[in-house]
Parts: C-alpha cells; structure tokens; sequence
C-alpha cells in the first residue's frame, strides 16, 4: 500500500465529539444497512440529469438534486451563506426529471440538505484510498439540534464494489482493524455518520457507478425511517 492518510489530511480536524443529538442505531458501528429499495427506479432519472464537474472520493461527477438555495451548485451550503447547515435544502430543476427519487427523499420525513446524484468512475482499491476521507457535515449546525449523516441508494448494479468504512484509531487516522465494506449491488441502501467514518467506494468494474446521497438530520423521523426498513 503506497498512500494512508496522516494527521496532515484535512479530514483529522473535523470534529468528532458534540452534544448533536444522534441516533443509538448508529452508535455501534456508525453504519446500518437497510434492506434493499423496494421499488425500481428507471435509468432515465439518473442519466438524464444535469451533472457538474465535482471531485469527491475519486473521478466523480455530481448532479444536485436539491441545493441551500434551488440552484446547481455543488458546494458546501456554507459556500453561499456562511451561517447555513447542511439542511433545510430546496430542490432544483433536476429534482422535476427524477420524481421518485426526489419524492423517496422526501417520503424519509427528516430534513434533508444536500441531495444528489453521484456518477463515480472506475478506480481500484489502490486508486480509492487516496480519496479516503471523513465529511464535514455539520458546519454551522445548532449543537441542540440534531447531527447530519448520510443516506445511500445504489442505482446501478455493481456486485463487485463497495463501500470501503473505517472507524478512528487512538491516533485520529483510520484504523484498518475496523473495516467495514457496504455492497453496492442495484437497490442496496444504508445509512452512514460519515462525519464519523472513513470513507471511499472501491468500484473496480468497467462502467460508471450511479448512486443517490442524501445528507438526513438524525432525528425521530430519522430513526423510524430506519426501523421500518432494516
């Protein structure tokens, strides 16, 4: 293994302990698989969006779904508004061309903020760790309000890539003895406190890879979401 992050990488300053409000499914293992989505999606809803050129965990492209403010944007929502939290998103032109998407995000009754779809390229292990990372995903977030995470949804089929997760060692790098892998066939979908983990797809097959991130505030809404679906 040619590359690990050190404690130069930006990721090691984001913080990890806050009095966020938080969920007990998630505090094991910072991850919970969900079973698989129980409705097809047609591939017209992701190859027919407006993608932007965005770099995040390797070759990857981005077509946002809902933005701080309706626009295609792909950047942070402090980007615009330095006092605004990954939450309370608008949805853009691109939410009108994927209605189940856009009504299945909004069906899950959190708030949500980010929203998009992620088209990422092939790249091996090697390649993705270079890319490891944890998310900066409660910027300007109310300390008495709850902590963002992650949702994913696989829109195409890829059996032989995953999600590569890694909790924190002792020294705030990632700690291989912790590593979790997320299979990425069609319809899987699970949650992640990715401020928390490490994290990088592993996507060694021959075509792009199509998948829904949603940033979800972790909340009773949040919580039954889960519970009805693992």
């Amino acid at each position: 293994m040619s590359f690990w992050p050190t404690h130069e990488h930006w990721s090691v300053a984001i913080p990890l302990d806050t009095p966020h409000r938080r969920l007990d499914v998630l505090a094991d293992t910072g991850v919970v698989a969900l079973t698989d989505a129980p409705f097809a999606i047609d591939e017209s809803e992701y190859l027919g969006l407006d993608y932007m050129d965005w770099k995040s965990g390797g070759d990857t492209n981005f077509a946002p779904i809902a933005t701080a403010d309706g626009e295609l944007d792909c950047r942070g929502f402090w980007d615009k508004d330095n006092q605004h939290s990954d939450k309370d998103a608008i949805f853009t032109v691109n939410a009108d061309k994927c209605p189940t998407l856009r009504d299945y995000v909004a069906s899950i009754g959190a708030n949500y903020g980010r929203v998009r779809i992620i088209k990422l390229e092939p790249q091996d292990r090697e390649a993705a760790l270079r890319s490891l990372h944890r998310d900066d995903n409660n910027r300007f977030n109310p300390e008495d309000e709850g902590w963002v995470v992650r949702s994913w949804l696989e829109l195409t089929d890829n059996p032989d890539s995953y999600m590569l997760l890694m909790d924190n060692g002792p020294d705030g790098l990632p700690d291989p003895a912790t590593e979790q892998r997320m299979p990425l066939h069609r319809g899987a979908r699970f949650v992640v406190d990715t401020q928390r983990l490490w994290h990088v797809v592993v996507h060694p097959g021959a075509e792009p890879r199509y998948a829904l991130i949603s940033s979800l505030e972790t909340s009773p809404e949040l919580d039954t979401f889960i519970a009805a679906n693992t």
